[in-house]
């Protein structure tokens, strides 16, 4: 029963939901009609109410608002507005409203349509940050054009009267190209509204000539005035105005002869009706970039430096070809080394280095300007093309009591400027002239003075000149001469201690106090100082002749620096307690003369003579003094001389002489000698005469009051070599065991050195075998023998074998080496003994042979004998 009743139930529940969702759906329905129609009440007195309310303002000074009319509102519906702003203030007025900028805060603002009575009054709150602020389109004054350099030039007022506060302004400029209008340019240019209209200038410099293509430009402005809490916004671009350039006949590329920075870009177009078919710069062919029209160009980049007749652009179209020329270079470099100076404190010469080359010549070369600040007054540089890496120089006018200059060199072409400045005190810049008109006139024999001419003005200050004094086989000397400065004159030195007689070349350099630079060198002047007396008589020696009859006086040529002069003659006498004999003058160049004297003790003086006088006379004493204890000894030079030593003998009051001769000659034997003092011990003997491998005899003699004492004998050679021949030797003797071998000295002149000994080589040889064996002293089967005593001039060499042939080799050696050889082949004799010998013993086994034999057969015989006896 109870399911049933639940099962009733159910249907009833069900129809109960179904009648509440009807009610509530109904409900919903009623509301929305409800809502509707509300909306559209709201919906239609907004459209009879003023509405949207907007303001802007381009001043700042004045707001200019507006709002959408009232639907309905008929053309020249009238509004009154009013609004509060410290006082009520109402307008009668039509669409919109201009109101003086409101101050900062909320303002309502009242909008009532005067005569439709089915409108109503609108209400807004208007605050300046919902005020725009927009300011007027700006007006281009004048757009022009520089066709030569491809610049615009744009001028606009920014009409900054209008503005209450200073204000920053930002301006974009747009450049646009062609006639579809390409923007190939948009930059924002900055400036500052200050109370008052201000015209502002812009630039720009195309990529492409003007004459390519017609460009046009546009301007917008934003201000930010900081006092402004509202919107900002950009102006509207203004009107665009454009350059075009009317063609004319001749010139169809662009641009011509234009001057470029190495590696610049740079475009290139030709105007033309014709169509273009290529385009080459140099040898290299370009792409071509069509323009309105026919028009083309091309884009030339990273160009390079220009011959100094330039590149050439050349444009190829049916029959004709067009072409412009391009110079490519640098600007000018900083002039470098700029340096000021004066020859003659009358004109300053300024000199530098252009540094880098520009690579631009002629019209485009650089031009140089020198300013002298002080003064005002400036030169210009007239160009001469010389190389790049020479000094340019400039002459600058000094002027009257200005010691001190400011120069700026200013350099220029036509891609740019340089300069370099110098401040100088010229009168510490001089570099003088080169003296000229060197004169030189005598003082004396030992002094000359010299004069010369220095052009210049120097009145004011001290000048140093330099005299170089040379003569021959001397190192040259330098003096000093300080002198006051004059005006254009000459100047005048006196050099003193000189030599009489002798060549003196002379030459000038000067230079300013303080010092800057000396001048060239003069030329040279040479000049012959005058003769004076000898200052001292000639070197001299003497020989007795072989016989001892006659005395032979040498003496030696005086040197320049004492003969003073030429020498003409000799005059040589000897003295003695009794007499004094004079010889007849002898005439140079004889230096020998021969007296006839006893051995008694004589003086000879020698004097020799010159067009001014005598010299001091040389005395010499003919005497020797003997000397017992003397010992012939060996020495041995370095090379180019022979060093000799002695011992200090206190009699020997004069001096030494040294005198040498080659040891071949015969006497009296001299070739030179050599004076030393008396307090020596020791001298090296030097002279070009000398030959390695030569013997000379060297001899030492001291001097005493009463004559000259030989005090050592020497034989030697500056440098010892090996002898050029071999001994001569023989064999004196041979046997069966040895041989006698004997030599001879070889002759000084071949033996080149002092004999140190001999080596002997013996070995077995045939003499006709077909190769000579070298002999060396390392191989066993030689034999050697070295024999150093010098004075041993035979040799037995023993323990041979009989009737052997032997190779004999001798060679001399001195410390300069190992002579040649010399050889011969020798056999020794028969041994007797042992032939007999080697007759005897065969003989001997002969009969001993036979004796045995005899005894054998005979004992044989009687064995048999014996045997027969037994058997039978």
């Amino acid at each position: 029963m109870m399911d049933i009743s639940l099962c009733l139930k159910r249907p009833s529940r069900m129809g109960d939901s179904k009648r509440m969702r009807m009610t509530s759906n109904f409900q919903w329905l009623l509301l929305t009609v409800l809502l509707l129609y509300l909306m559209n009440q709201v919906n239609s007195q907004k459209r009879r109410t003023p509405r949207d309310l907007k303001c802007i303002t381009n001043n700042l000074q004045v707001w200019d608002c507006s709002w959408r009319a009232p639907s309905g509102a008929g053309h020249g519906a009238a509004y009154e507005v009013c609004f509060e702003n410290g006082s009520h203030s109402c307008y009668r007025l039509e669409k919109n409203v201009k109101i003086p900028a409101l101050l900062p805060g909320d303002h309502e603002i009242t909008i009532n349509p005067l005569h439709d009575f089915g409108s109503f009054i609108s209400k807004f709150t208007l605050n300046e940050k919902n005020v725009s602020f927009i300011p007027d389109v700006p007006e281009i004054l004048d757009l022009s054009a520089d066709f030569s350099t491809s610049t615009l030039h744009l001028k606009w007022n920014d009409k900054g009267s209008v503005f209450p506060h200073h204000s920053d302004v930002i301006w974009e400029i747009k450049v646009l190209r062609k006639k579809n209008m390409e923007i190939v340019k948009l930059v924002t240019h900055n400036t500052t509204l200050n109370g008052r209209d201000t015209i502002h200038h812009w630039s720009w410099t195309s990529d492409m000539p003007l004459e390519c293509a017609t460009h046009y430009v546009g301007i917008r402005c934003y201000i930010d005035d900081p006092q402004f809490s509202g919107r900002k916004e950009w102006s509207d671009w203004s009107p665009l105005k454009n350059i075009s350039w009317s063609p004319d006949s001749q010139t169809k590329v662009f641009p011509q002869d234009r001057v470029l920075l190495v590696g610049s870009d740079i475009t290139v177009c030709c105007v033309t009706q014709e169509e273009v078919l290529s385009a080459q710069i140099g040898s290299t062919y370009c792409p071509l970039i069509h323009l309105d029209g026919k028009n083309v160009a091309i884009k030339i980049r990273n160009i390079s430096a220009s011959e100094s007749s330039g590149t050439n652009v050349v444009f190829s179209v049916e029959d004709n070809m067009f072409g412009t020329v391009i110079f490519a270079g640098y600007p000018p470099d900083i002039p470098q080394k700029l340096n000021c100076e004066t020859y003659d404190l009358k004109e300053i010469i300024c000199t530098w280095n252009p540094g880098r080359p520009t690579f631009l010549v002629g019209p485009r070369n650089t031009s140089y300007t020198l300013f002298e600040s002080f003064s005002g007054k400036y030169v210009r540089f007239k160009r001469v093309e010389l190389p790049t890496n020479e000094s340019y120089q400039l002459f600058f006018q000094m002027l009257p009591n200005q010691e001190i200059y400011n120069f700026t060199l200013n350099a220029r072409n036509p891609l740019g400027q340089s300069e370099s400045t110098l401040l100088v005190n010229i009168t510490e810049k001089v570099h003088p002239h080169i003296p000229t008109s060197i004169k030189v006139k005598d003082i004396s024999s030992t002094a000359v003075t010299l004069s010369w001419h220095l052009p210049g003005s120097f009145a004011k200050i001290k000048l140093l000149c330099q005299i170089e004094i040379n003569k021959t086989n001397s190192v040259h000397e330098l003096r000093n001469v300080t002198m006051k400065g004059i005006e254009n004159s000459s100047y005048l030195a006196a050099v003193d201690k000189l030599n009489p007689y002798t060549i003196y070349t002379f030459r000038i350099r000067c230079c300013t106090d303080p010092f800057w630079k000396w001048s060239k060198w003069s030329n040279e002047k040479q000049y012959l100082t005058t003769e004076a007396i000898p200052s001292k008589g000639p070197d001299t020696w003497r020989e007795w002749s072989s016989d001892g009859k006659n005395l032979i006086i040498y003496w030696k040529p005086l040197p320049i620096n004492e003969a003073n002069g030429k020498i003409l003659s000799y005059n040589v006498s000897c003295s003695s307690d009794e007499e004094t004999q004079s010889l007849s003058e002898i005439p140079d160049p004889q230096h020998k003369a021969e007296i006839q004297l006893d051995k008694s003790d004589y003086i000879i003086s020698v004097v020799a003579k010159n067009s001014v006088g005598s010299s001091p006379p040389s005395k010499i004493a003919s005497m020797e003094i003997p000397n017992d204890d003397l010992k012939i000894e060996q020495a041995v030079g370095m090379g180019n001389g022979i060093l000799l030593t002695w011992n200090y003998d206190p009699n020997v009051t004069c001096d030494y002489v040294i005198k040498w001769c080659n040891s071949s000659r015969s006497e009296p034997c001299l070739m030179d000698w050599k004076k030393v003092p008396s307090n020596s011990t020791e001298t090296v003997i030097e002279s070009d005469q000398f030959r390695p491998g030569v013997r000379y005899n060297f001899f030492v003699y001291g001097c005493r009051n009463q004559g000259y004492q030989l005090l050592r004998s020497i034989i030697g050679y500056v440098e010892e070599l090996a002898p050029v021949v071999a001994p001569n030797f023989t064999v004196e003797d041979t046997s069966a065991d040895s041989i006698l071998v004997k030599w001879e000295e070889i002759p000084v002149e071949e033996l080149r050195g002092f004999l140190r000994g001999y080596l002997f080589y013996f070995e077995k040889g045939e003499r006709d075998t077909s190769k000579m064996r070298v002999l060396e002293s390392g191989r066993s089967d030689i034999k050697v023998k070295n024999i150093t005593d010098i004075s041993q001039k035979t040799l037995r060499i023993a323990d041979l074998q009989g009737k052997t042939s032997y190779h004999l080799v001798l060679r001399a050696y001195t410390d300069g080496g190992m002579g040649p050889e010399k050889s011969m082949f020798v056999v020794t004799k028969e041994n007797s003994v042992a032939l007999i010998i080697a007759i005897l013993i065969p003989v001997a086994v002969a009969v001993i042979v036979g004796v045995v034999t005899s005894i054998l057969c005979y004992r044989k015989r009687e064995w048999e004998t014996a045997l027969l006896k037994h058997w039978k």
